[in-house]
Formats: structure tokens, sequence, C-alpha cells
């Protein structure tokens, strides 16, 4: 009842930059998937590594199901990397060992956006499925201020993406860093994992943009539907 064909106006961009991001994570993680590092060593290797070298031999590094499933589990302190990753000696299982890693760091080190992030995943998963039926609900019974809940319990959602940029790119500065300051990758190496973290950054810029233009859509019915009355 409440669509409006403005909303391609604000869902395109976003829709098109998380193609592209997408489609550059792929080409990037499946070309350097392919290309062995002159150490040899597996992503596996490298994040155990790394971890040891900060003093964080009780974070475990376990193999797990998936494509790009890698991530770390703050909760349960270990660090779980995607077959391929965790077994591969290539530039991309490297770098993206290396950034997971990055975030174990970040947990040890109380980097603070890491801690925000973590603080507002109950309210974000809450306000994801919650924000829109409260929206649409409030513009259904005419009720504006049960409308602006809905926008509000969503806006957690954009607040989540704002946050994970800072923690998703000081991981991959810490990888960057880490990887040549340990000897795992060359000069010509580390520009190939430069590219698949950058590639992977982009999703995440992606993601913000795309939580932006659902929140501003949101925000432009109910000012629009106000206007109505």
């Amino acid at each position: 009842m409440y669509f409006n064909p403005m909303y391609f106006v604000f869902a395109l961009p976003a829709l098109l930059l998380a193609m592209i991001a997408q489609a550059r994570v792929r080409s990037a993680v499946n070309k350097y998937s392919r290309v062995r590092t002159l150490r040899g060593v597996s992503g596996a290797q490298v994040a155990r590594a790394l971890l040891d070298s900060a003093g964080l031999q009780d974070v475990a590094v376990e193999k797990t199901g998936g494509l790009l499933s890698d991530h770390y589990d703050p909760i349960s302190r270990t660090l779980r990397l995607s077959t391929a990753v965790f077994e591969t000696p290539s530039i991309a299982a490297v770098g993206i060992a290396a950034h997971e890693s990055g975030h174990a760091l970040q947990h040890a080190d109380h980097y603070l956006p890491l801690q925000a992030r973590s603080a507002i995943v109950p309210a974000v998963q809450f306000g994801s499925w919650l924000g829109p039926i409260v929206f649409f609900l409030g513009l259904l019974l005419n009720v504006e201020a049960l409308a602006w809940v809905g926008v509000i319990l969503f806006a957690g959602v954009a607040a989540f993406a704002l946050v994970t940029l800072p923690v998703e790119f000081d991981a991959s500065r810490r990888a960057k860093q880490l990887l040549q300051q340990y000897g795992f990758v060359t000069g010509e190496e580390a520009v190939g994992v430069n590219r698949v973290l950058d590639a992977a950054a982009l999703t995440y810029v992606a993601g913000l943009a795309q939580a932006l233009s659902t929140l501003l859509y949101y925000v432009f019915l109910l000012t629009g539907f106000r206007r109505r009355d």
C-alpha cells in the first residue's frame, strides 16, 4: 500500500555498490587463492604464528565449513577459518587469516569500536526484523509515533554498519603490517593481500550504504505521510 517508486532512487545506488563490491571480492579471492606464497605457509599457520607472537596462545584456531565463513568469535576466543583458508598457502588465505587474527588482537587490546559493536549486537538483531514491522504497522494504523519507533529500531542496523567500518579497516591494517613485519609475504605478494582485503572492505562500505538508504527511505515515507495529513 505504501510502496513508492522513490524506493529505487534510495536503494539502487547502494545495491549497485554492493554488487560491485561482491564482484571485486570474488575476483580478488579467486585470483589470489591460486597464487602460492613464497614461504608456503597455510592460513592456519599464519594465524597461529601471529596470535602466538601477541601472547594469545589461548586463542584457538579451528577449521570451519563454508566459503568465506572466516571469523573470530570473541565469546569463545576462537578464530575459525574456512577450509580453503585454513589449509591453503595462498596469498588470499594468509591475508584473510591475518585479518581475522587482527580481530583477536583488537579484542585483546580492548579496541573501543570492537567493544561498541559487540555491545549493540543484541539490539541490532532485535531491531533489524522488528523495526520494519513496527514502521509499516504505524503507517497502516496512521500512528506516526509508532512509525517513528520503527525508524529508531531500524537505525540500530545503520549504527552497527557504521561502527563496523573502523573495526574492519583496523583489522586489515594490522594484517598488512604484521604479514610484512614477520616476513610472511614479499613486497609483491603484499600487493595481492592488499587487493583481497581492500575488496573485502568495500563490502562493509556497501553494507553501510544499504542500511542508510533503507533508513532514509523510511524517513522519506514518514515525512511524506505527514504532509498528506
